[in-house]
C-alpha cells in the first residue's frame, strides 16, 4: 500500500467499491481518512479511488501524495482467499479495518442447494473471519474493526437460512474477536442494517410488495441509505470506549416484524 506523509489516520474498506462499502469509503475519506479500497473487482475499485480524488479536488484538498490524490490507493482482495486476505494486509497498520462483502440466496431449508449455502457462509462469515484474523495482527492499538451484519442477525426471514445464519454468526465472531483484541486497545464492533438499495438488495427490492412491507414494520417508515450505514460505523470508528456492540441501522424494524420475502417473490414469479 502506498505511504502516506500527511499524517492521517489509514482504513482499508473491504468490499470497498460499491453499495455501502463504498459509501463508508466516500464517508471516510470527506472526514480526512487515507483510504485503500479493497475489492474483488480490481478495475471498479481503482476507478473509485480516482473519484475520491476527484472528491478532494473539488473540496480543495489537492493531491497531496499518491497517483490518485491524498493517498488513497485501492487493492484487489477475494474474501474467500485466505492468501489474498494476508496478502492485503502484510506490513501494514491500518488504524481502522471495515469489511462489508456479502452475498444472499434464496431456498427453504429442506430444499436448499448444499454448494449455495456453502457459498453465502463462505462470503458473509469465513470471508469476515479471515479479514478479522489477518487484520487483527496489524491494526494498531487503539485501532477499530468494523464488520457490516444485518438486520437478519436478528430477524429470521423464510427462505433465508443461509444468509441469517451467516450474519447471525458474523455478530458473535466479531463479540469473540473483541473479547481478545481488546488486550491490546483494538475495537471491534457490527453494524446490522435493515433493508436499503444496495447492488446486493437492489434485485430483492423490485418484488412487489416488499418495501412496503419493511416499511409498514419498522418504527421509522422512510427507506435508509448506505450513507446511513456508512455514518454509522464513522461513529464507531471514533468512539474509543465501544466494543462488542452491534449497532443496528434499520428504522426500528428490529421491534415488529420481517418481511414475508420468499412468500412475496413466490406470488410474484411462479
Amino acid at each position: 500500500m502506498a505511504d502516506d506523509t500527511t499524517g492521517r489516520r489509514h482504513a482499508v474498506v473491504v468490499g470497498g467499491a460499491s453499495g455501502i462499502g463504498w459509501a463508508t469509503a466516500r464517508q471516510l475519506a470527506s472526514d480526512g481518512w487515507r483510504v485503500t479500497v479493497a475489492d474483488v473487482n480490481g478495475d471498479l475499485a481503482e476507478a473509485r479511488v480516482a473519484e475520491l480524488a476527484e472528491l478532494a479536488d473539488s473540496a480543495g484538498l489537492g493531491a497531496s501524495t499518491g497517483p490518485h490524490g491524498p493517498g488513497h490507493d485501492h487493492r484487489v482482495v477475494d474474501v474467500v482467499d485466505e492468501s489474498s486476505v494476508e496478502a492485503l494486509f502484510s506490513g501494514t497498520g491500518p488504524e481502522l479495518v471495515v469489511t462489508t462483502a456479502g452475498v444472499s440466496t434464496l431456498g427453504l431449508v429442506t430444499d436448499h442447494d448444499t454448494a449455495e449455502f456453502r457459498r453465502v457462509v463462505d462470503v458473509c462469515l469465513t470471508g469476515a473471519f479471515l479479514v478479522l484474523k489477518h487484520a487483527g495482527r496489524v491494526v494498531g492499538e487503539g485501532g477499530s474493526i468494523v464488520a457490516i451484519a444485518s438486520l437478519n442477525a436478528r430477524q429470521p426471514g423464510r427462505g433465508m437460512a443461509a444468509y441469517c445464519a451467516a450474519k447471525a454468526g458474523l455478530v458473535m465472531l466479531a463479540q469473540v474477536a473483541a473479547l481478545e483484541l481488546g488486550e491490546r486497545g483494538i475495537r471491534v464492533n457490527t453494524v446490522s442494517p435493515g433493508f436499503l438499495v444496495t447492488p446486493l438488495t437492489e434485485p430483492v427490492l423490485q418484488i412487489p410488495g416488499l418495501a412496503e412491507e419493511y416499511a409498514e414494520n419498522a418504527a421509522v417508515p422512510h427507506r435508509g441509505t448506505a450513507e446511513d450505514v456508512a455514518r454509522a460505523v464513522l461513529y464507531l470508528a471514533d468512539s474509543p470506549w465501544m466494543t462488542g456492540e452491534d449497532l443496528a441501522v434499520d428504522g426500528g424494524a428490529q421491534l415488529r416484524r420481517y418481511p414475508d420475502v420468499l412468500g412475496l417473490a413466490t406470488k410474484a414469479f411462479s
